[in-house]
């Protein structure tokens, strides 16, 4: 039993991504091109799947998430998100996420393995999907795309994914901060993560759509899951129930890298976004890619954000 009885839903602002200034990170930063290259859209198909590991998010997901029933709008608003917090000015990315806490308040319920309240704006829970998300994207951005960052914009990917999680309800003091503290984390939370019915069922249901709730989706879902799975530890894809034959582990890389490669056109790049993913992320990442010098162009802080284009700078205005 939930305590919701409404689909949550995040629609992006309708005035256009960059507008006021860079955002957070801006031109040059490991944020923009990671999150922006076509290899994107493989992590983000890994970490949806993995959110399910986390109980409470499967719950919300399956009571409140409305991904069963509408699988390309939740996708294409899940992404369009993480697009808006990596690329998007400052006043769409605070109006996004305060609108998306909103939207999160709404999914509450009990959680029926361990009978405890859940919440999606709880900050472990949080603090899960925004790793996962940041992890997921830079893993397959070095698997499959130009390779790994360099030490310094490793450096910086990481230092910008703590400011990023700001715009969440996470622990600023628990944001991993290095590749070393992503792998500490996932040793940490091992132990709290667990699978169910209801969890494989999301993650098969995610990584191999069925064909009714759209060809394109069904057909993209399974050109993608090998290559989202072959870039998981054996005990992720053991205990997800989603293992393949290591002949796909072998056989995908080269092949994925070498459509990646085809991918390098904008043109290409917004085709494979809108008719993979949905129309909201299309038209943000078309209009990032178009996106000329902004009215202010200089980076902010997520603080410094709120300060001017919060909820509650709205009301006093």
């Amino acid at each position: 039993m939930t305590a919701a009885n409404t689909r949550p839903q995040f629609d992006a602002p309708a005035r256009t991504i960059r507008e006021v200034d860079y955002g957070f990170f801006g031109p040059g930063s490991p944020t923009w091109k990671v999150w922006t290259a076509p290899t994107a859209l493989i992590g983000f198909q890994r970490a949806v799947t993995l959110e399910h590991f986390d109980p409470d998010l499967t719950a919300a997901v399956a009571d409140v998430g409305g991904i069963y029933s509408d699988p390309r709008g939740r996708l294409d608003h899940t992404f369009a998100y993480f697009l808006i917090a990596a690329v998007a000015d400052s006043r769409m990315a605070i109006e996004a996420s305060e609108h998306l806490m909103q939207v999160h308040a709404k999914a509450t319920g009990i959680e029926p393995i361990s009978g405890n309240r859940y919440s999606a704006n709880n900050p472990d829970s949080q603090l899960w999907i925004h790793v996962t998300g940041w992890h997921s994207v830079l893993k397959c951005y070095e698997m499959y795309g130009p390779g790994p960052l360099s030490p310094a914009e490793e450096q910086r990917y990481w230092a910008e994914c703590v400011i990023a999680a700001e715009l969440q309800t996470c622990k600023p003091s628990d944001v991993p901060r290095s590749r070393a503290e992503v792998r500490d984390y996932f040793a940490a939370v091992r132990p709290k993560l667990c699978t169910s019915e209801r969890a494989r069922q999301g993650m098969h249901y995610l990584l191999f759509t069925p064909s009714e709730k759209g060809l394109s989706l069904w057909a993209g879902s399974r050109l993608v899951a090998p290559a989202a799975i072959a870039t998981l530890p054996e005990w992720m894809r053991v205990t997800g129930g989603f293992d393949q034959p290591g002949v796909l582990d072998a056989a995908y890389p080269p092949a994925v890298r070498a459509a990646m490669g085809a991918l390098r056109s904008d043109r290409l790049k917004l085709k494979v976004a809108e008719h993979f993913i949905g129309r909201m992320t299309g038209r943000l990442l078309k209009e990032h890619l178009q996106a000329g010098v902004p009215e202010n162009p200089v980076t902010v802080t997520p603080r410094e954000a709120r300060e001017r284009y919060g909820r509650q700078a709205r009301n006093v205005g």
